[in-house]
């Protein structure tokens, strides 16, 4: 098996708008930074029509952050990306690095990279932590086809690119995620981790009613369309933010794509293992 489809019902959404969410006007933050400012967010480097927004979502990275997008561009910058069947599908993309409240060097790091590539590299500064905050003001400021987001350790391998986008690009399914727990997911971490996932995954399926199988992996995507509908009912902007998405898009009958991705632990992450605060979906959102 490769992707496993997950037709929920035949609602989908359509578009609602083709220009950015947000007015702007130019000007220089509190701390000297000139850009475009877009609501209090510095933004460097517009939203253009493009085919994929690919969002990297950080908070003091300036460990991983360059080398990343490195990575990240010298792949994107290949004669083609392939699908699960070697077909060749070629698509028009940028990288766009959400910075969310850093304090370290996170955000100059940022900066340089889009002056390095000011075409294919956008920033955003964003004073208020929170990666759901960060993916919604990136996906609903997008002009993109597809709007994606990857951790930025890079623990998902970048080459499962084309599985997780080419099915949305093709009008297959609204949303996209990668996936551990497939029997075909290639996947090295720590037994704690494993557990951990393991468990809230179960826990997901028996009390929500969930029909996906892995609500936290950071490699996910979606139409714009789909974003346009259902960012804005997603209530919790940190933790919880992929699984409210998942359930949501669930209960609204969005067709969902599951890749089993290679994923290697970074032992430089953490696991936060205290009680997570969830917002009132289980009413709302299960199935």
């Amino acid at each position: 098996m490769n992707d496993q489809q997950t037709h929920m019902n035949d609602a989908r959404p359509e578009t609602s708008r083709d220009e950015p969410l947000l007015p702007s006007t130019t000007g220089i933050s509190a701390s000297g930074v000139s850009g475009r400012i877009i609501h209090g967010v510095i933004e460097l480097g517009g939203p253009r029509p493009t085919d994929v927004d690919i969002v990297l979502p950080v908070c003091n990275e300036e460990r991983t952050l360059e080398d990343s997008v490195h990575a990240l561009l010298a792949y994107l910058d290949g004669a083609r990306i392939d699908d699960a069947q070697d077909t060749a599908a070629p698509f028009t993309w940028n990288v766009v690095i959400a910075d969310n409240a850093s304090t370290d060097a996170t955000w100059a790091i940022a900066r340089s990279l889009h002056e390095r590539r000011p075409l294919q590299v956008r920033a955003l500064h964003i004073d208020r932590k929170g990666r759901g905050f960060a993916l919604k003001t990136s996906w609903l400021s997008s002009r993109a086809r597809v709007v994606a987001y990857m951790d930025v350790d890079l623990s998902t391998d970048i080459r499962h690119t084309g599985q997780l986008v080419l099915p949305l690009l093709r009008g297959e399914a609204d949303l996209s995620c990668g996936c551990r727990l497939d029997p075909h997911a290639s996947v090295t971490r720590s037994w704690t981790r494993e557990m951990i996932s393991r468990t809230y995954n179960r826990m997901l399926r028996t009390y929500l009613g969930a029909r996906f199988r892995d609500a936290q992996c950071g490699f996910k995507a979606m139409t714009r369309a789909t974003a346009d509908v259902l960012l804005p009912q997603v209530r919790d902007d940190e933790w919880f933010f992929d699984t409210e998405l998942l359930m949501r898009a669930q209960r609204m009958g969005m067709r969902l794509v599951e890749v089993p991705v290679h994923w290697v632990e970074d032992p430089g992450t953490t696991v936060n293992t205290s009680p997570t605060p969830s917002p009132r979906i289980s009413g709302e959102c299960a199935a």
